[in-house]
């Protein structure tokens, strides 16, 4: 399996929810399985049924986090040295052309993407447009939307 990028924030969030879930929520699962048993006859136990479907999801959650986080390449934005220039982990004002709006997104792993804090995936169509440039260079990003032109006004390691 090859490495998956994360970022120090990112990780930590995958490993909080790996300790969740193997410290509440297989156990609360395992004593719903035993008190949907102590009702009696299984065939016909919705209960049963019901927490023993939760429990299969719960332990193969635990099997994708633990194997992202065996195979995670964990990167800290702040020990960087990219002079400037955009990569993984690299937080990235940018104006938009058309709009002449200021956005600002940093570059993070697919685990870790959520628009609304503004963290973008590293394999998101703008993302792939800015790797490897520098402020003041002009990025078209090629959305569904269509082509986007986006002039990056600053690059932070943070």
């Amino acid at each position: 399996m090859s490495k998956i990028p994360l970022t120090v924030a990112g990780a930590q969030k995958l490993r909080d929810e790996l300790h969740r879930l193997k410290t509440v929520e297989r156990p609360a699962v395992i004593a719903a399985i035993a008190e949907a048993r102590s009702h009696g006859d299984l065939s016909e136990n919705a209960e049963y049924d019901a927490a023993k479907e939760r429990q299969g999801f719960i332990e193969g959650r635990i099997k994708e986090l633990e194997a992202k986080l065996a195979n995670a390449q964990i990167i800290d934005p702040r020990h960087l040295d990219a002079d400037g220039r955009v990569v993984f982990g690299a937080t990235v004002e940018l104006i938009d052309a058309e709009s002449g709006q200021i956005v600002r997104y940093q570059i993070v792993g697919d685990d870790e993407a959520d628009i609304k804090e503004g963290k973008i995936s590293v394999s998101s169509p703008i993302a792939r447009a800015l790797i490897g440039k520098y402020a003041g260079d002009v990025a078209d990003v090629h959305a569904p939307g269509g082509v986007r032109h986006y002039e990056i006004v600053d690059v932070h390691y943070i």
